[in-house]
């Protein structure tokens, strides 16, 4: 009789650890679907983050046609929430960047949200908002270049640090950096900073590089 019951035992508790082993099983299956599901969304989401930002650092064009700006024609309260700059000047030198407006479309590069002052290159922000604003810098070897780092910074909102390194050949170097910041009537003003060597022969590209922001909300 006690053999019969310790035999009971036995399968009770046999039974016992299976279905245990039945929950965890099925505690770690589900566990291991949530987490694919958690990986896939945060997945498809950082790619539809990063095709929107790609979509946003197109050249200023691209943009303007994005904001449903296609011809002379279109409203200018289409453009007032978006300002693009180019440089002035190629040579590399610790200095306030110059900048100077471009013409799309038979009108200003600068919206009516903005103020420019080509006196003192900078950039003003009317209206308080959040900012999405991104600097484009392409640089030249124009022939035996030295190594070093190009550094240029915005008020003190955006730096963009361009790792040159020696070359003999005429190559360029292109960065694009970007932020998303609170402004608020700030007046925006790039500095160029370069390393002791003064990057010799390397030039900044005059119609590739820019300076561009625009109002989020």
């Amino acid at each position: 009789m006690e053999q019969q019951s310790s035999q009971v035992d036995v399968e009770s508790l046999k039974s016992s650890v299976r279905r245990r082993g039945n929950c965890v099983d099925a505690f770690l299956g589900m566990s291991i679907l949530i987490l694919f599901v958690a990986v896939t969304a945060l997945a498809v989401g950082g790619m539809l983050v990063v095709k929107e930002l790609r979509s946003e650092l197109q050249a200023p064009k691209s943009e303007f046609a994005r904001l449903g700006i296609t011809d002379s024609s279109s409203p200018a309260y289409k453009m007032q929430n978006f300002a693009f700059l180019k440089p002035k000047a190629s040579q590399l030198d610790n200095m306030t960047m110059p900048w100077h407006t471009v013409n799309f479309f038979g009108t200003t590069s600068v919206g009516s949200n903005f103020l420019y002052d080509p006196s003192s290159y900078s950039l003003k922000p009317l209206k308080t908002g959040i900012y999405f604003m991104y600097i484009q810098v392409n640089v030249s070897c124009t022939h035996k270049c030295k190594a070093g780092v190009l550094k240029v910074e915005v008020f003190n909102k955006l730096t963009c640090n361009v790792e040159l390194t020696a070359d003999v050949e005429k190559t360029t170097v292109s960065k694009k950096c970007w932020t998303v910041e609170q402004l608020d009537s700030e007046l925006l003003v790039a500095h160029m900073t370069v390393p002791e060597n003064k990057l010799e022969n390397w030039a900044l590209d005059l119609n590739s590089s820019g300076l561009g922001i625009f109002l989020v909300e």
